[in-house]
């Protein structure tokens, strides 16, 4: 079955193609400004023909969002392209995790959902790198452990410009060293290492709490800035909360 899974976030939107479990194609576009029922379709159309993808070919589609107001005009524009209801999903989907909180993002259940379905046999930590920065914590047998919400790296790193009136705007990587002697290097050393000391601490931490050593997941835009520069970090993949909405949405 070919499915379009989508997941609306606070700073971007991802769309993937599923081949039965196998997602083989993935883009993203941004969530702001926010569109149009009559503009997500066509820009939609636009990017079905660069990727080849044959809306009739298509027999279902997931969503799972973060941003109310966009998921009607996401499914308005769904029903226009593939003349199909899409399955909204959310943390009151029925599946093997305990979501426990009424108050859980519909990205963070996912997460726990995918890590849960994929990672068997042991306890998981995902690591969003998104919008917020968070830390979820997923039992062997689907019990939500708990999670951290805190300040995304992004977010940080352009309210830290917009409130600076000589900092610049950076690309966000590794830097030549710990210690910089420019502004740009001094810049990115702290945004890196000082946000890859809160997530090996979150780490640390939840394995301290939990009693375990937790396989731990990362996921979300800068995931792959931070995966190589920890050994605490186990796997990225940026498709992951992806994933856990394909399992959510796929027997509905």
């Amino acid at each position: 079955m070919n499915s379009i899974v989508i997941n609306i976030g606070n700073s971007n939107i991802r769309f993937g193609l599923f081949n039965d479990d196998n997602c083989d194609i993935s883009w993203v576009i941004n969530t702001k400004p926010y569109r149009t029922a009559d503009e997500l379709y066509v820009q939609m159309l636009m990017l079905y023909q660069t990727y080849k993808i044959e809306p009739q070919e298509i027999e279902k589609v997931i969503i799972g969002s973060v941003v109310p107001q966009l998921t009607k005009v996401m499914s308005s524009a769904i029903k226009k392209i593939h003349d199909i209801t899409p399955v909204i999903v959310d943390r009151t989907t029925p599946s093997e995790v305990q979501a426990k909180s009424k108050q859980m993002g519909t990205d963070i259940y996912a997460n726990l959902v995918a890590a849960h379905n994929l990672y068997p046999g042991r306890k998981k930590i995902i690591l969003d790198f998104g919008t917020a920065l968070t830390a979820s914590c997923v039992a062997e047998d689907g019990e939500t452990m708990g999670v951290i919400i805190a300040p995304g790296i992004v977010t940080s790193l352009n309210s830290l410009i917009s409130q600076t009136a000589q900092l610049p705007e950076i690309e966000l990587k590794k830097p030549k060293s710990v210690l910089g002697l420019d502004t740009v290097t001094c810049m990115q050393s702290g945004m890196v290492y000082g946000f890859l000391g809160m997530v090996e601490g979150f780490i640390d931490r939840i394995n301290d709490e939990v009693n375990d050593d937790c396989f731990v997941v990362a996921t979300g835009g800068v995931s792959h800035v931070y995966k190589p520069l920890t050994n605490k970090i186990h796997i990225a993949d940026r498709l992951h909360t992806l994933k856990g909405l394909y399992f959510l949405g796929k027997d509905k």
